[in-house]
């Protein structure tokens, strides 16, 4: 029996410790797959810079100051009521006569000569609740409510702007990694065209077909094809961290891209709808429109300073000689004040009218500076175009003639320098095509940014 029981707990042991390797093996199963890094596609990336990029933080604390400007200014209609405790003592006749009046303490005694000229120190605790509201405060109140809430307006513009620019940039340094990747690839194929010709070049040069210098430049070759290949790993590092950058992530956190650049075809409108659509619709301008309107609204607060001001106030308090004992009173008052010379008052009206001055001139400017914009941006899509269309026919011929001059090699007809020239050619054109694809997306993308269009990715969508 003893013996059985002794079987039945090795069973369990092994039993045990099958489930937990078992367990162990499915714990490491799902890391791994935890570990992996899931395909980093353009809306993902854009959306990730647009909720995590640290412009995008700094407007969104831009419109909080905003808002608090705001519930700062629409203070003002609102009355302030202040608690007040004094504790005064002292022995100046005023203060002892004013303070035994205020305590209800004041007898025909203290009407003596000696009493009033030479009073005892008194002690005087003094509790008030003030409230005062301003009645009409010459709308300045209702000058800095106006102002916040064009501050407002600004503040959301900005943000519009900025999220406008950093998609611009996530949607360039994505690419960017996709021709980081595709320059890395066609690096790779010229490694491993440069290595079969130096293979198949050592094979005739052993058979005497050819002689040492053949095979020597054909070496030279492949190295720089390796030096290629490897600066080329170096810019897809970069372009990682560039990414994770404008993603507000760690620069060193794993990232997959996949896909590639394909052909497609953009067609903005005119170069004046463009100029036209720009200054309807970028965020800037509009918002030095909104600076025009804060500079009139400062003019309309000075001129404001030539009418009265009416305040009321009223005061609850009670006066002791001790926290535990007092007499109370209460006061009420309305002031109404106009100020007859105010030397100033001019000064700040032709400052306030300074700004509005500044704000149309900067206004002006902008324009100016949009219209350029407009202009250079659709020149550089037109030209990225024309390069993408000399590219794309430049491969071909490439391909074409780095395999005649590839035959003509094998048959004797023609030397070495010219196979390599072709193999150069032949990769330059590949490059300079990922090149000018590169160039047709971000040029377009910029086209939409200079206008204020680039609201979302869908023209670059797969």
């Amino acid at each position: 029996m003893g013996r059985h029981c002794f079987i039945r707990k090795i069973l369990l042991l092994i039993l045990v410790g099958f489930s937990l390797n078992a367990a162990g093996a499915d714990f490491s199963l799902s890391l791994s797959h935890a570990q992996e890094t899931e395909p980093l596609t353009l809306s993902s990336a854009v959306d990730k810079a647009l909720k995590d990029n640290p412009l995008i933080r700094v407007t969104l604390s831009g419109r909080e100051i905003a808002d608090a400007q705001l519930r700062e200014a629409r203070a003002g209609w609102f009355p302030l009521l202040q608690f007040g405790e004094t504790f005064t003592r002292g022995n100046n006749p005023v203060f002892v006569f004013g303070s035994l009046l205020e305590q209800a303490r004041f007898t025909q005694a203290n009407f003596s000569l000696p009493a009033l000229n030479n009073p005892e120190p008194l002690s005087n605790f003094r509790t008030s609740l003030t409230l005062r509201q301003t009645l009409f405060d010459q709308l300045q109140t209702y000058t800095r409510v106006n102002q916040a809430r064009l501050g407002q307006r600004q503040a959301d513009l900005q943000k519009a702007m900025v999220e406008q620019q950093v998609r611009f940039e996530a949607l360039r340094i994505y690419y960017g990694v996709l021709v980081a990747h595709a320059k890395k690839g066609v690096a790779e194929e010229a490694v491993k065209m440069a290595e079969s010709d130096v293979k198949r070049i050592r094979d005739r040069f052993r058979q005497g077909m050819v002689v040492q210098s053949d095979l020597l430049a054909g070496e030279v070759q492949m190295g720089e094809f390796r030096q290629q290949q490897i600066d080329s790993e170096g810019d897809v590092a970069v372009a990682y961290a560039a990414l994770n950058t404008v993603m507000g992530l760690p620069v060193d956190t794993p990232q997959k891209v996949t896909g590639e650049l394909v052909k497609k075809h953009f067609e903005p409108p005119p170069k004046e709808e463009l100029v036209r659509l720009a200054l309807l619709s970028r965020p800037d301008y509009a918002r030095a429109s909104y600076g025009i309107q804060l500079g009139r609204e400062e003019v309309r607060g000075a001129k404001s300073e030539y009418l009265p001001r009416l305040d009321f106030m009223a005061t609850y308090g009670e006066s002791g000689k001790d926290l535990s004992s007092g007499s109370s009173d209460y006061t009420v008052s309305a002031s109404f004040t106009f100020n007859i010379f105010d030397p100033g008052r001019s000064a700040r009206i032709g400052k306030a009218r300074a700004t509005e001055s500044l704000a149309i001139a900067e206004q002006n400017h902008l324009a100016s500076q949009i219209r350029l914009e407009v202009v250079r941006a659709h020149q550089q899509f037109v030209s990225a175009r024309e390069r993408l269309g000399v590219a794309e026919q430049m491969i071909d011929q490439a391909r074409e003639t780095h395999r005649i001059v590839q035959n003509r090699y094998r048959e004797g007809l023609t030397t070495i320098t010219e196979v390599l020239r072709s193999e150069t050619a032949l990769v330059r054109a590949r490059l300079n095509l990922v090149a000018a694809r590169y160039d047709h997306y971000v040029s377009y993308a910029h086209v939409l940014l200079s206008c204020g269009k680039l609201t979302d990715i869908q023209p670059f969508a797969s």
